[in-house]
This record gives structure tokens, C-alpha cells and sequence, in this order.
């Protein structure tokens, strides 16, 4: 094996635009509509919204950027399940008849007329509805060229796995579950969706920021990290800094090191967030610090490490 040198090539980033929509706090429109271009000039394949991220705030602002780029994005994916309006918290729309009065009032906000990828979004309490109704609505606009690709975003790997035996997706969008810091997705979810052609999108590769910076009071799915958990991550970025390589970079890295991941989702506000990113993204990683994670007990000894990055050549 040997260490990759940095390139320029297609990465297999994707910006998450929850965070301009106001998710974590108010974002000039100005800039979030500048961190959308940074995304595009700089590589990323894939703009992630859904009508859930700031009550339509999310899709609007994507929108506007594109508009004024004048382009369209590598590919772009929203998602349904959710009805959204001013005033009021989202509200569970998971009939097929709600599947396509979201897509519709999605690309009035996005400016679109089809999506490459469409998601049903957080479906954890709706599963049986989404297998009778919102999938096979979205396979039906599938098969009508308005949807590129038919998927499922949740932060559940066994509920997503359940989604995968029972409908017919071609991409899964799994939060949180397969990281550096935990790699619960390998054992069922992965695996499934090698078997079945499934492409995988890892979102929440810092594990919402616990990855990002490791200290007391650290958020860790969305809450302070425990004690235990923290611990770990102290561990993963002492064995970084002795590679020299920034916890950042291997959180970024890990996910693709597994073959049936295909795009890495990574939420930015800022252009500077996704300028960091796409550096760390195309920072070469010396294959020993993936081995010495593995003999630390961090990385699941029965996860495969693929050590191919093409987009580095």
C-alpha cells in the first residue's frame, strides 16, 4: 500500500444544506447563497436540502444560488415525508399523495423540474406507510424520469436496513453510523446494500461535532457527549496527531474507506467550512494510521478498509 498524493479530481463530497437553513442559527442570505458556489467551484457532486430544513428556508436558498450561477448542481437530491409551512413545526406527509405535493412545492422553491436523487426523510415512526406508499410513489416518478434515484435518509441503520429488504431504493443516506468513532452500519446495513447495488451516503461523519473538536461538553448526536464516548474520541485524535494527521481529515476519510460507500455528506454554513473541508477531503493519509486504529480497538476489526482514492490521483 502506499500513501496517495493530493489531486484535483471529482470529490465524493457532498455539501449538507441543512446548516443555511438556519439550523444551528441564522445565516446571511448572502452567504449562504455564496457557500453553495464555493461548493460547486470547488468539486462537491452533490447539494443535499429537504423542504424539514429551516420550513423550506433550505431548498429556497439552494435555489437562489443556482439561479445566479446560472448552473445546475452535479446532482441534487431533496427529500419527502414532511409538510412543511410557515408558523408551524413540520408535520408527517408520507401518503403518496403527499409525496407529490411536496415535490412539487420543492422544485417551485429549488427552480427544478426533476431531482437526481429523492429521499424519504426520517421515517422512523412511518415505516410501514413508507414501504405501502412513499416509495412506490417515488418509484413511479422514477419511472417517469422525474426522480433520478429513489432513497432513504434516517440516523436508524437497522430501520433503513428493514427499508432496504422491503422497497426498491437505489441510494440510502445514513447519519451518524458509520464513522470513525462508530461503525454500527457495517454489521447489517452495509453489507445489505453491497449485496444489492445500493449506493451509500455517509452524513454525519463528525457525529455532530464530537469528531470535529473532542472536549467536555462536546455534542455528540445532538446532546454532550458521555464520558465513555469522549474518552474514545480523545483516543482516535492522539492517534492521529501521531501520524500528523488531523482528526478532521481521518473522520472524513473513513466512511469512503468502505466499499459500499459512494459519497461522504458534510453540512457547512460558510464558504470558509467548505474550503476546510474539501482541503482536509484531499489530504493524503498514511495507510499505517488506519492499522493503528484497528489495533487500538477503534475501527472494527471485520470493517474493510479500501484504500483506493481516486480523486486524489
Amino acid at each position: 500500500m502506499t500513501t496517495a498524493t493530493a489531486g484535483s479530481g471529482p470529490l465524493p463530497l457532498g455539501l449538507g444544506c441543512a446548516p443555511i437553513g438556519d439550523l444551528y442559527g441564522a445565516v446571511d442570505p448572502d452567504i449562504a447563497v455564496a457557500t453553495v458556489h464555493t461548493a460547486l467551484a470547488r468539486g462537491c457532486r452533490l447539494l443535499d436540502t429537504a423542504p424539514k430544513y429551516g420550513n423550506g428556508l433550505s431548498e429556497r436558498r439552494v435555489g437562489q444560488a443556482l439561479a445566479a450561477a446560472g448552473t445546475t448542481a452535479p446532482q441534487l437530491a431533496t427529500k419527502v415525508g414532511w409538510s412543511v409551512a410557515q408558523g408551524r413545526d413540520p408535520q408527517p406527509a408520507f401518503s403518496a399523495d403527499g409525496v407529490l405535493r411536496s415535490l412539487e412545492d420543492s422544485m417551485r422553491r429549488l427552480g427544478v423540474d426533476r431531482f437526481d436523487i429523492v429521499h424519504v426523510h426520517d421515517p422512523d415512526d412511518h415505516l410501514d406507510q413508507a414501504v405501502a406508499e412513499t416509495v412506490p410513489a417515488l418509484v413511479r416518478l422514477r419511472d417517469e424520469g422525474v426522480v433520478g434515484a429513489v432513497g432513504a435518509g434516517m440516523n436508524s441503520d437497522r430501520a433503513l436496513a428493514d427499508l432496504v429488504r422491503r422497497t426498491d431504493l437505489d441510494r440510502v443516506l445514513i447519519a451518524g453510523r458509520y464513522t470513525l468513532l462508530e461503525q454500527g452500519a457495517h454489521h447489517t446495513l452495509l453489507p445489505l446494500c453491497a449485496e444489492r447495488g445500493i449506493g451509500v451516503i455517509a452524513a454525519g461523519v463528525f457525529n455532530s461535532g464530537l469528531l470535529a473538536d473532542p472536549r467536555p461538553g462536546a455534542p455528540y448526536d445532538y446532546r454532550p457527549a458521555p464520558p465513555d464516548v469522549l474518552r474514545r474520541a480523545l483516543r482516535l485524535k492522539e492517534i492521529c496527531a501521531a501520524h500528523q494527521v488531523p482528526l478532521r481529515a481521518a473522520a472524513l476519510h473513513f466512511p469512503l474507506t468502505h466499499p459500499a460507500v459512494t459519497t461522504i455528506l458534510v453540512g457547512a454554513a460558510t464558504p470558509a467550512e467548505i474550503t476546510e473541508n474539501v482541503a482536509l477531503a484531499r489530504t493524503p493519509l498514511p495507510p499505517a494510521l488506519w492499522s493503528d486504529l484497528r489495533e487500538a480497538g477503534l475501527i472494527d476489526p471485520a470493517v474493510p478498509l479500501r484504500e483506493e482514492r481516486p480523486w486524489m490521483s
